[in-house]
Order: C-alpha cells, then structure tokens, then sequence
C-alpha cells in the first residue's frame, strides 16, 4: 500500500485561492509541468528559489509512493524582450552581442543552468523539453486555434482572440482580472494597431530579415509566441488536462493566463487542476537587480566572492535556508540569515551523528510516533517546509538530551527517529551532509542557539503575513517549553523546566 493512502496532502491552488485536497487525474500517478528558465544568461537566484521549491514538491510526492512525470522545459527561442510583443528575441539579442551563433548562447547557459540546480542537489526532471524542438507541434496548435475562430492572422502574425474567446470563457481567471479591467488600462503601443484588441498575444511572430531565429510555416517565416511554447510541451507530455502547473509568481499574468486560454481554446478543456506559484526573493530587503549591485549570482554564494556576502556558503545552506520559508512567502536573502541558517544547518547534521551514541532504555520519554505524524502534518499542509523544519529541530532537542541523560529512548525509538530523519531531511528536502562530523559546543549553547534559530524563522513568516506558520512556530516552541514574549524591542524567550 502506498504511503500517500495514509495521508491527506493539501496544495494552494492559485486560480482558487485556496488549500483544496490533492487528487491527481489519474491513481498512482502524477503529472507536473514547470516553466524551465529562457537560457540567455547565468540562471539568477530568482529561478534557483522556484526550481527548489518544485524539487521539494517533486521529492515529497514520490516520498508518498506516487509515479511523477516531472516536465519543465527550456525556453530556446521566442522569448522576447521585456516579456512583451515587441523587441528582439533574448538569446537571438545576446548570440549578436557575443557574435556567436543562438544556439551556442542555448548550450553555454544550459550547462550553467544545470551545474547549479546540481549543486543545489535537485533532481532532474523526467522530461526536458526544448521550444526549438517541437515547432512543429506549436504549427499545427495555431491551425487548430485559428480553425477553431479564436486566432487570426495578420501580415505573416497570427494573434490570439482574447475578446472573441472571453464571449464564453474567462480570460483572466487565473490572475483576477477581468477583460474590461484591462482594456481601460491599456496603453496603445507601437506595433499594436495590426490587432484586433491591444490585449490579443502572439501566438506566431514574422520574422523580419535581421531576426536570425526564424522557420517557415503556414504564415511566412517567423518564430512561436513564447506562450504557445509551454502550452505545447505541457500537453504534449502530460495529456489536454493534467494535475499540477508550477512556476514563479511573476508568470502568472500573462505567461499562465495565455496557457489556460491556448489550452481551451486547442484542446476544449481546462488544461491544469493545481496552479501553483513560488515568490519572489530579496535581497537586504530590497528588490534583487544587477543595475544596483543588490544582486547575488548563485556562483558568488558558494565563493563568497560579492559585496554582500562577508564568506562563502556551501550549496546544503543554501538550499536549506530557502526552504526555511514556505515556497508562497516572499524570501529576503541577507549575510546575517545566511549565518543563521548555516549555524542550523550543522546542528541538524549534528543530531544525526549525536544519535548514533545514545545508549538505549527500556523505556521512552519521548512520542517518536506523534512526531513523526507531526512532520507528515507539516508537508501535507502544502509543503510547509518551515513548520516541517522546527519539527526536525524539536528532534534536535530531544536527542541532546538524550545524550546527556536527561530522556530515556528505546532501541525502536532510536531507529525511528533515524529513518525519520533521514527521510526527510536527505529524500524529502534534499539536504546534503557535507559535515561527516559533529561540532564541539555546549548542548546549552546549541539549544539556545536553536531557539533564537527557530524565533528568526517566527519572525521571517510575521513580516511576510504568514501568521498560520509564526503561530505554527509559536505553539512548537511552546510544547518545547518554550515562552515568547513579543515587544517593540524583538521576541525574547524564557525556558520553563
């Protein structure tokens, strides 16, 4: 029997807005689609925080027994500039400024892209496709749309419909906007008069001489609509409905909203059951960008080599310390949180290490079994990482005191908590152990360096309004004996023996 028989995973679908409880389409098996990076560039910390958060779902759904086919794909072509209609595509831009060939630019940052999600241990997806290899597919999608009256083309440029398909579908459903929101707030630009409406999106691009990315089709040369990309791929691998979409927060007006139309409007169904949208990063609590120095490359993390960083961080840190927030929070990158999350980081590995010493009782004083229902809680409540986290360090507790013979484990509980652990810490998290040994500090030291660890993680969910987590947080302390008390100056805590 599988283990997801036993559980009830809650995910936050995004076109609803609420938790709703994970059904996949088909038993046993699960289809996720994912929008892979456009490869024009070193792949950003941004993206490195959605692939992670992906990879955590990925990693917990084949934890419960399930048979997941993971597709993200590489955006190769048709990705304009500034995500609109207009301009040159990116990686045609960059080829002209590196005078080398696009596909040069493609295979250069692909490398990169995949050097760093292997450091950061993700796993690869089951299917990685390419926009570039299935032209095709994306011709024969625009007949069929155009066939169905809801494109047309105009001068070699096919344009989707979005009035003529909101008269019986909602365009704008994803993101909660309606069509009448966006005509008053749209401005007239260049390029837009061969439209029927300024709100109507590509789903085939003329060519124009010096576009040096170009295929013939029905319409002329040209090259695809970015949007039609994922929405061909999607289909293509996982079926005209599938289970779960993902990708990050800003993709989902237009990029998503594009795909539920194109997915209709192809297919007359409903592409997607579980939209899910991971948040942005910060940086010092400002928005990351390359032209104010607030910026951090994931490269620089493992050197240490940015004005930013005071040392170099080892990837399981890093990973780590992102998956201290819930995938759905806004992320603030800092040099002190970092510190913090390093310092967790190896007493959690510690612990492993710790445990191996403890000499059994015949009796325990510790519920291994609840806690281990309380972590399956954690990640059932649409993979709540953080709270996830402050339950593995509860265990952290309890195995310090244990070796210092203040609580009695038995052999069982031993071995339990050791699968425990390693289940989710290494399967389900996808931390790795690069310490091979423990440290040397006072167990008073560490617990009180815990606690604030934990308080800092309270406090990161409070600024992002994630009250469910800090109370989360909050109540865990507190069954650790553990009192917070809040004021203007910051959280201080007393431990109740």
């Amino acid at each position: 029997m599988a283990l997801y028989e036993h559980q009830s995973l809650k995910i936050y679908n995004s076109i609803t807005g609420k938790k709703e409880e994970f059904k996949p389409l088909t038993e046993d098996y699960v289809g996720m689609y994912v929008c892979g990076p456009t490869v024009y560039s070193n792949v950003h910390l941004g993206n490195c925080r959605t692939f992670i958060s992906f990879d955590l779902v990925f990693r917990y759904l084949k934890h419960l027994g399930y048979k997941v086919r993971y597709v993200r794909n590489i955006t190769d072509a048709g990705h304009l500039e500034n995500d609109g209609e207009e301009g040159e595509d990116r990686i045609a831009k960059r080829a002209k400024l590196m005078e080398i060939e696009p596909m040069e630019v493609v295979q250069k940052y692909s490398i990169d892209f995949h050097q760093i999600l292997e450091k950061f241990n993700n796993l690869p997806p089951s299917i990685e496709p390419t926009a570039t290899g299935h032209i095709i597919e994306q011709i024969e999608t625009i007949k069929t749309i155009i066939d169905k009256g809801l494109a047309y083309e105009v001068g070699g440029n096919v344009y989707f419909d979005v009035m003529k398909y909101n008269e019986s579908k909602h365009y704008g459903k994803l993101s909660g906007r309606n069509i009448e929101d966006l005509i008053s707030n749209t401005r007239e630009l260049t390029g837009q008069s061969e439209k029927k409406n300024p709100q109507d999106f590509a789903l085939w691009k003329k060519a124009e001489p010096q576009h040096i990315m170009r295929w013939p089709s029905p319409w002329g040369i040209g090259f695809p609509g970015w949007h039609l990309e994922c929405t061909v791929m999607s289909t293509k691998y996982l079926g005209k409905q599938f289970d779960i979409h993902g990708g990050g927060m800003d993709l989902k007006f237009p990029h998503h909203e594009c795909e539920i139309a194109q997915g209709q409007a192809s297919t007359g169904e409903d592409p997607v059951n579980y939209w899910m949208h991971a948040n942005m990063l910060t940086l010092n609590g400002k928005k990351m960008a390359k032209s104010t120095g607030n910026n951090i490359l994931p490269r620089e993390l493992f050197t240490g080599q940015n004005e930013n960083l005071s040392k170099a961080y080892q990837a399981p840190v890093v990973r780590f310390f992102m998956l201290q927030a819930n995938y759905r929070s806004i992320l603030d990158f800092s040099d002190e949180a970092l510190s913090a999350a390093e310092k967790g980081y190896h007493k959690l590995m510690d612990s492993l290490s710790t445990l191996k010493t403890i000499q059994p009782s015949k009796t325990s004083d510790f519920d291994v079994s609840a806690w281990k229902d309380k972590c399956y809680e954690a990640m059932n409540d649409d993979f709540n990482s953080p709270v996830l986290i402050a339950h593995l360090f509860e265990a952290v507790k309890q195995i310090n005191l244990a070796k210092s013979g203040k609580l009695a484990l038995t052999q069982e509980n031993i071995d339990l908590l050791e699968s425990t652990l390693h289940d989710f810490i290494f399967e389900v998290m996808g931390i790795e152990n690069v310490d091979g040994s423990a440290s040397s500090s006072s167990h008073t030291d560490d617990y009180e360096e815990l606690i604030q660890f934990l308080i800092d993680m309270r406090n990161h969910a409070r600024l992002n309004k994630d009250f469910e987590t800090s109370d989360k947080i909050r109540d865990k302390l507190l069954e650790m004996n553990v009192e917070l008390k809040d004021s203007k100056e910051g959280t201080t805590f007393q431990i109740h023996n």
